[in-house]
């Protein structure tokens, strides 16, 4: 009797201990993994121990954050800490699929390969999250060019370096000790006198003509800003993976994909964009029509564009139209012209007026000519992914209660 008492009680007291276990730490808000794998770490930063692993899409509940670090904890319950550039929020997840929805609709400007994994940002920003990677070699299509400033994480400030151990006095002889005060007691050589002015300094001192406005002030000479003063930036395309997913890479970490016989002729210039006009009778070779631009950062997707044909009879590409020196936008695209025979194409080009005009050009065997120049309404830019500096969850609207309902209704009824 008394070991069935001690059992029962304690069974009471295990079943006491369970149920007075805290209960889990209520969430904060909602997150979804971005890259494919983001490790979860026992303790906040990049060397603590990793304790599992999320996979892109994943839904998390946002437990606590720290600057740029998130407690987040997984669907089975593993809890752990991740940076927030990995994160996505529920505003975030929408806008990628409004951004992937506008992609499907452009028309690609060429296929690139990655030269390294490549990571996919939601914006054109070296700090926005990153919520996919293109694998090494990976295919992707190039849709759309921008130029953005580069934002560079401002450096830590610099440890203070411990203050040296002062060096115990050494006895000297009186002698040394009072040379060395005769040579404190020297003053510093006085600075030297400033040059004198010239002679014809008035002379010097008065603007030319051609300096002068219409009122008599001195007009200032506009001169390019140095390139030190100058914001550093860089190039991204907007891309559009086998997965039809959308988002922006850096520029330089792709390569446009045309066939290297042809890309030989780049004379040190970047191939920004390029596209098939079919092929060439009695030869198995494509025409290419292609668009390059100086390298770096330029206010403009290309500043020349050239139409290469096989020969047969030398065997190699040769140029059959080229213009140089215009400042051409996104999109180059296959038209269809009536009456004309062969491929069509148009590029979107500034004039010398400031306007921009939509240009297409016929081809047929080695002959390209303008056949229309119309005005080019500029198309809306991509949707923007928000930033986001929280992960709450979005609330749905409360449905009114069946006491509101009725009240609401008495107001309308009764006015009152």
């Amino acid at each position: 009797m008394i070991a069935g008492s001690t059992s029962i009680l304690a069974a009471s007291l295990l079943l006491v201990s369970c149920t007075s276990a805290p209960p889990p730490k209520p969430s904060s808000g909602i997150a979804y993994a971005g890259p494919a794998a983001v490790n979860l770490r026992q303790d906040l930063g990049p060397r603590a121990a990793s304790i599992g692993t999320i996979q892109h899409g994943e839904r998390l509940e946002v437990l606590e954050m720290r600057r740029r670090f998130v407690r987040v904890r997984t669907s089975k319950g593993l809890e752990g800490w991740t940076d927030a550039n990995y994160l996505l929020s529920q505003q975030q997840v929408s806008d990628l699929d409004k951004l992937a929805e506008f992609a499907a609709r452009l028309p690609s400007q060429g296929a690139a390969t990655t030269f390294d994994s490549l990571n996919v940002h939601v914006g054109p920003s070296r700090q926005a999250p990153s919520f996919t990677q293109i694998p090494e070699g990976g295919v992707v299509e190039v849709l759309v060019h921008r130029v953005a400033p580069r934002v560079t994480v401002l450096p830590a400030a610099p440890l203070k370096a411990k203050a040296k151990p002062t060096p115990a006095k050494t006895k000297t002889s009186s002698k040394s000790s009072s040379k060395a005060g005769k040579k404190d007691d020297v003053p510093p050589p006085a600075p030297p006198p400033p040059p004198a002015l010239p002679s014809n300094w008035v002379e010097l001192s008065r603007p030319r003509g051609a300096d002068l406005s219409g009122d008599g002030t001195a007009i200032a000479p506009a001169e390019p800003a140095p390139a030190a003063a100058r914001p550093p930036s860089d190039d991204w395309y907007l891309i559009r993976s086998k997965d039809r997913k959308a988002g922006w890479v850096l520029a330089r970490q792709v390569s446009l994909s045309i066939p290297d016989e042809v890309a030989q002729y780049a004379e040190g210039h970047v191939i920004t964009a390029y596209m098939s006009l079919g092929k060439t009778g009695g030869a198995d070779k494509n025409n290419w029509l292609w668009t390059t631009s100086p390298s770096g950062p330029q206010p403009f997707d290309f500043d020349s564009f050239r139409v290469f044909v096989w020969s047969i009879k030398h065997g190699r590409y040769e140029t059959a139209y080229i213009e140089r020196n215009v400042r051409g936008h996104y999109p180059i695209e296959a038209q269809t012209v009536p009456g004309e025979d062969g491929s069509a194409f148009s590029v979107v080009l500034e004039d010398k007026d400031g306007q921009v005009y939509k240009r297409t050009y016929a081809f047929s065997g080695y002959r390209v000519k303008m056949v229309s120049k119309v005005a080019y309404q500029t198309p809306a830019p991509p949707p923007e992914v928000r930033t986001t500096q929280t992960f709450e969850e979005a609330q749905a609207p409360a449905e009114a209660s069946w006491s509101d309902k009725v009240r609401d209704l008495r107001k309308r009824w009764f006015k009152r």
